[in-house]
């Protein structure tokens, strides 16, 4: 009996732990030296704007942070060449500083090569890989297509594969994850009662031109180094711009159309931080003002866990009889 309760009292508290809002915990990659984490925070799907961008219906996990170079170079490391066809969309392979080179945002990436690090990220953890690649991986035949509807997310994404697990975030997801307060979309991704105000890299602010650059030599900073933001993400404005799964045009599914653009980069003005603000850019298209961050469905729910804590309690008292 006391067993019972111990294992109900732990249930509980993981509840309680779950459910608070708390930082998910770290999805875990690759293996030995190559091995890296990646943090994501829960953004719930029970409510949303009536109209405009940020609509999303459902629970998901949006990035903590934007992907690094160090991650970058470890994905690589496992993973193989990163390339295909277009051979333009491979490129580059170095990095616009700043303040370090290892934990600032990577960039110099295409839309294509965010893609298939997604999709390594899924089949390296048993997962369907989220975009669809025909040819040899690692050639330059290797060629990004579309899903048929049948397989695609809610049968009309045809870039993204309805199972799965990880995935470029589409512009209402990121929108949401960045701006929604659970009653309307704020103009700027600051927590209540915090102002847009430019940083210095050692926690505060943002990565933005204000009369002056946050770093000095301007540039990138270490992912993380400002401000908190509204649903416990950093970065989403300034640093660099991220990648949409979403095409410019919506609707537009065709393999060659442009991508949209979020969150600004650290040569940009408030002004252009701003909820409204976006750009786009052909999924060929490499900068260095341009990096990503990744999505996912979310963890089992608390209420999930706990069934199964609490159904682990019975069957340990049903033993005991």
């Amino acid at each position: 009996m006391m067993k019972t309760r111990m294992i109900l009292v732990a249930a509980i508290a993981m509840l309680l732990t779950f459910g608070s809002g708390s930082k998910v915990l770290a999805d875990t990659f690759g293996t030995g030296e190559n091995q890296f984490t990646l943090d994501f925070v829960p953004i719930s799907g029970a409510t949303n704007p009536t109209s405009g961008y940020g609509i999303v219906n459902y629970d998901y996990r949006m990035g903590t942070c934007e992907i690094t170079n160090a991650q970058w170079d470890k994905f690589k490391a496992a993973y193989g060449p990163v390339t295909g066809d277009p051979l333009s969309a491979y490129a580059n392979d170095f990095y616009d500083g700043g303040t370090g080179t290892t934990d600032v945002p990577t960039n110099e990436v295409s839309w294509y090569e965010a893609a298939q690090f997604v999709n390594w990220l899924n089949t390296s953890t048993g997962h369907q890989a989220a975009y669809k690649f025909t040819g040899t991986q690692g050639t330059r035949d290797y060629t990004f297509a579309t899903w048929d509807p049948a397989d695609a997310w809610d049968g009309t994404n045809l870039y993204r594969h309805k199972d799965a697990f990880y995935f470029l975030p589409t512009e209402d997801e990121w929108v949401k994850a960045a701006y929604w307060n659970g009653t309307s979309l704020q103009p700027y991704a600051t927590k209540a009662g915090e102002s847009l105000t430019r940083g210095d890299g050692s926690g505060t602010g943002w990565n933005y031109y204000d009369n002056g650059y946050a770093t000095d030599p301007r540039g990138t900073w270490t992912v993380g180094s400002g401000s908190q933001e509204l649903n416990g993400t950093y970065d989403m404005m300034g640093n660099v711009w991220e990648w949409m799964e979403s095409p410019r045009v919506s609707g537009d599914y065709n393999p060659g159309s442009s991508r949209r653009l979020r969150g600004g980069w650290w040569g940009l003005t408030s002004t252009l931080l701003h909820s409204s603000y976006r750009d786009s850019n052909i999924p060929t298209g490499e900068s260095g003002d341009t990096g990503f961050r990744v999505a996912s469905v979310p963890e089992p729910g608390s209420i999930t866990l706990l069934l199964c804590v609490a159904a682990a309690a019975m069957m340990c008292r049903r033993r005991r009889k």
